[in-house]
């Protein structure tokens, strides 16, 4: 095939940078340990939930996708359908990351319990990533799974660290679809592509897969206090951080969807926010000035080190090097910027009821 297509598809989705997706690998004998009596009421009728499988026949395209997509690409322009299609590579990353980590945690496990939920979890992911892949190939840009799958590198975490990062990237997922779900479904005019009439049910295998991860963190409550907190504030921040800059390249999606890139970024930080009361005792202030005003900091420190690249040489460098530590400094206000607590809920899980 040649290189500008699905090539050039699989090697973004290969590249490892703080903005993209990335792969993870674990300490499994570690997750073997883990105890769910503290849980068990929840986690049964969960795992229910799973096997019931109520999206087993959603991922399917019907016949109206083809000509809404024909019709749609009609009024693109080229900037709309490079941040489309960036949008979707990284959609599809993220989902088989995902599932190549719940694939390989069912594999190499040997708790019961843990085995089964990874499964079906990878279940989901595959069809979410296998969907999203095919849109991706009416464009002749189909990431090669397979290839990704053995070439791209494994960022190693411990367990607590992917419970956290995985929790908030599930929640934050369910986020993001359903507030672009209910903007599209307010203004179905705006609807560029077929594939975002999907969202609603998609995204309500993300906010199962987060409630999940949410039984996990509860019933280890060592992870939810102490200095534990200090990751999960971390965690927290570069999530949120993460999005805030990587949706700010992509302001003409945003506006094609009537959406505004910094009001977008706050509602689903909003939402976030509320459904992870259920796990985490702290919540970051996101419509604090100062806190918004350290995130647009941090989208022109990116910027400029985009620009200082593209310049290359020693001087593009060593200004990039100077961008950076001002990045890490701005990360570091956020940081210790103050941060609201409360109390856990008796009851853990939630519905998706936004």
């Amino acid at each position: 095939m040649p290189k500008g297509t699905a090539e050039v598809a699989t090697e973004a989705a290969r590249a490892n940078s703080l903005l993209s997706p990335r792969f993870y690998t674990t300490d499994f004998a570690a997750m073997d340990r883990l105890d769910l009596a503290g849980v068990r009421a929840e986690w049964d009728a969960m795992m229910a939930e799973y096997e019931g499988d109520n999206n087993h026949d959603h991922f399917q395209r019907d016949e109206a996708f083809g000509p809404e997509l024909a019709a749609a690409q009609a009024d693109w322009s080229p900037l709309l359908r490079q941040e489309f299609l960036d949008f979707l590579i990284s959609s599809v990353t993220s989902e088989f990351s995902g599932c190549v980590l719940y694939q390989e945690v069912a594999r190499r496990v040997e708790h019961p319990e843990l085995k089964a939920l990874m499964r079906y979890m990878a279940r989901d992911e595959a069809r979410h990533a296998g969907f999203i892949n095919q849109s991706l190939k009416d464009f002749g840009m189909g990431v090669d799974l397979g290839a990704l799958k053995r070439t791209k590198a494994a960022t190693f975490f411990k367990p607590k660290f992917i419970y956290y990062a995985t929790y908030l990237s599930e929640k934050i997922g369910y986020a993001r679809y359903i507030t672009i779900f209910r903007q599209l479904e307010r203004h179905p005019d705006k609807r560029f592509h077929p594939i975002f009439r999907w969202f609603e049910r998609w995204c309500n295998d993300e906010f199962r897969h987060g409630e999940s991860f949410a039984l996990i963190l509860r019933a280890q409550p060592e992870l939810l206090r102490g200095l534990n907190l200090l990751w999960v504030r971390f965690f927290l921040l570069a999530v949120y951080a993460t999005m805030y800059v990587r949706d700010h390249t992509r302001p003409t999606l945003h506006e094609a969807m009537g959406l505004d890139s910094d009001d977008y970024d706050f509602t689903v930080f909003r939402i976030t926010t509320e459904i992870s009361r259920q796990v985490f005792p702290l919540s970051l202030q996101t419509d604090a000035p100062a806190f918004r005003a350290g995130l647009r900091r941090l989208v022109d420190l990116s910027a400029r080190m985009e620009v200082a690249k593209a310049r290359g040489g020693l001087v593009g460098a060593l200004s990039k090097a100077g961008l950076a530590a001002q990045a890490l400094v701005c990360f570091a206000r956020l940081y210790l910027h103050p941060v609201d607590r409360h109390a856990l809920p008796a009851q853990i899980r939630v519905a998706p009821a936004w």
